[in-house]
């Protein structure tokens, strides 16, 4: 799915844009939708990146909901969870199951949406910058923040090397499946246990074989990352001061503000 995301981020218009910017915007987005105390902020940011990376970035809509469904049905679940056994105040709702008392209380209903917004926020943000900036040009951003290079450097292999060796498991798992190595459970545990045995001896391969052509090039323990300028326009820097200021006026505004 990310190698998906990362050829959606190839072809974005916004991917033309300054990568610094968009790192800034994305920044104050989690920082600003965490800090929040009421879940209309949070929701603000999660709208405002949503309709850039659709509207602007030219991600497909589909896709793009598609995106955030597993999220946030991992989000709803704990967000249930928070909203029947935390709080306290006015009762909202209440029934019996099995014999034991269930209840939403105001205050655990207010968590609990703050809870979501937040993580509706956060996971918009995010889609943002994977939608409109390829991983190459993130990993030239992180490497001009000073980050260890080794760091980068390992997490660029590890990115690459993910989708090499998932498209490796499907292979052998499909070769496994048509030739019947799934049809029992005995079948299935020795068909899994030959696909992890040949993963780590291809890995193993691999990386002997990456060492070797990074040393007949000249290898000498630092990888060369090309960072493209893109200056900021006026229109750009014009929006995004908007976004921010709107943002912080909300957030100030509705502090104290509580939706139940």
């Amino acid at each position: 799915m990310t190698n998906i995301l990362d050829d959606y981020a190839l072809m974005s218009p916004l991917r033309h844009r300054n990568n610094w910017l968009k790192m800034a915007i994305v920044l104050f987005g989690l920082l600003v939708g965490v800090s929040s105390t009421s879940p209309i902020t949070p929701l603000f940011i999660a709208l405002c990146m949503s309709f850039t990376t659709v509207a602007f970035g030219r991600a497909p809509l589909k896709l793009y909901l598609k995106l955030l469904l597993a999220p946030v049905g991992f989000a709803l679940t704990g967000v249930v969870i928070i909203a029947f056994f935390s709080g306290s105040g006015q009762e909202l709702l209440s029934f019996n199951l099995a014999g034991y008392s269930l209840s939403v209380r105001a205050d655990g209903l207010e968590l609990a949406l703050l809870v979501l917004s937040r993580s509706l926020s956060g996971m918009c943000c995010l889609y943002f910058l994977s939608l409109t900036t390829p991983m190459i040009e993130l990993f030239a951003v992180f490497k001009a923040t000073r980050l260890p290079e080794s760091l980068i450097e390992l997490s660029m292999l590890i990115y690459r090397y993910i989708f090499v060796f998932l498209d490796m498991a499907l292979s052998i798992k499909y070769a496994q499946t048509v030739r019947l190595g799934y049809s029992n459970f005995r079948r299935s545990l020795s068909s899994m246990s030959m696909l992890g045995s040949t993963l780590f001896i291809r890995s193993w391969e691999q990386g002997d074989k990456l060492f070797l052509a990074m040393n007949s090039r000249c290898y000498d323990g630092k990888m060369t990352l090309f960072e493209v300028h893109r200056p900021v326009r006026a229109i750009e820097l014009l929006l995004t001061s908007a976004y921010f200021l709107s943002a912080l006026a909300l957030f100030y505004f509705t502090k104290n503000i509580s939706i139940i």
